[in-house]
């Protein structure tokens, strides 16, 4: 059975080899990383700059379009999220949701 100084010695003798391991793993990837950069004339700005990798119409867009315009006072909703006060007296008093549908 081992003591306890035997395994605090290992310890510390298998740390320095994974920080040395770590240490030269991390230079041979920048060595890379700079070759790949040369050959492909990039510099640090390119790095870090912002890549369009997301396929058009991802991600947040623009404006929806209007489905319903209450024509009586201007207001409109596009069909998506909560519906509108506006809306929801006039179907409350009797209305159809098709009655307000821009054409």
């Amino acid at each position: 059975m081992s003591s306890l100084q035997d395994l605090l010695d290992r310890k510390a003798a298998l740390e320095k080899e994974i920080d040395a391991t770590r240490k030269q793993e991390r230079a041979e990837a920048i060595s890379k990383v700079r070759t790949l950069m040369s050959q492909y004339g990039l510099t640090a700005a390119d790095l870090s700059a912002k890549a369009s990798s997301k396929p058009a119409g991802a991600g947040k867009g623009g404006k929806v379009a209007i489905k319903y315009r209450n024509t009586a006072t201007g207001d409109t909703w596009s069909g998506r999220g909560l519906q509108p006060k506006w809306l929801k007296a006039a179907l409350a008093a009797g209305r159809k949701v098709e009655d307000f549908a821009v054409k």
